[in-house]
């Protein structure tokens, strides 16, 4: 678990993160039909490199690329090629970014022109249960604390939070203790400190919570095909509370 240790260093996640935020800002401009998960991990790689950051995810346990591209019932971990967005489809995008030693890690789950009622809601209870956890991250609380704040919101929707994957600390490492469960009890867990960095990400299901990995050994989905959403901030704890640091 890191803790930061200086204002230096606080400032080396700020640049970290402010720059995952660009990539995912975008990403926002670049998803639209026809556009190919390979084309905008192209312009994610470049835009991170021409700004003197290295892509945290490519290479990072032989992870073959610089983003994730989790398309419908995909949650996390799709890799990116030649699939082609349609109308209609909403794709999850998550990025990390090295600078100076520190990184960043954020992720949004994109409309891809128009999509249904059904889709932009899931999208937007996804967006906020993450509100409503980083609500959560400041001094004094409990790690569960956010936890519990994420499946509280989802589950009052009628949603799934996937279990089988949960947020994480981070700072030197991309992931590092504790993990963040997006699911529990409040009142649980480590006090949470001044200088805890936390990547928090809720990745919520329209049907079971269930999932599984398919045949290439990354993309994780939904067990029963039905969409599911995931967003993601880096935050810092802070004195004065939460600082969301992959937020422009």
């Amino acid at each position: 678990m890191i803790f930061l240790k200086s204002e230096t260093e606080l400032s080396y996640m700020r640049k970290a993160g402010q720059l995952t935020a660009r990539v995912l800002k975008a990403m926002e401009e670049a998803v639209r039909p026809g556009i190919t998960t390979g084309e905008l991990d192209a312009i994610a790689e470049d835009l991170i490199v021409r700004n003197g950051g290295t892509p945290s995810f490519k290479g990072y346990n032989g992870f073959p690329a610089s983003i994730c591209t989790s398309v419908n019932n995909e949650v996390v971990h799709g890799i990116p090629g030649l699939r082609k967005l349609a109308a209609g489809d909403i794709i999850s995008i998550d990025v990390g970014v090295e600078i100076n030693g520190f990184h960043g890690d954020a992720a949004v789950t994109l409309p891809v022109g128009e999509i249904d009622e059904d889709l932009a809601k899931l999208l937007a209870v996804t967006e906020a249960s993450l509100m409503e956890a980083i609500k959560q991250a400041v001094v004094g609380n409990r790690l569960s604390d956010i936890s519990h704040a994420v499946e509280k919101y989802v589950e009052s929707f009628g949603y799934a939070v996937v279990r089988d994957y949960v947020g994480h600390g981070i700072g030197r490492k991309l992931h590092e203790e504790p993990q963040v469960p997006n699911f529990g009890p409040p009142g649980r867990g480590p006090r949470l400190k001044a200088g805890m960095t936390l990547a928090i990400e809720p990745m919520v299901n329209m049907g079971t919570y269930q999932v599984r990995t398919i045949q290439d050994d990354w993309t994780v989905v939904t067990l029963d095909g039905k969409p599911s959403a995931h967003f993601e901030h880096t935050v810092a704890i802070t004195p004065q509370g939460p600082e969301i640091l992959t937020m422009l």
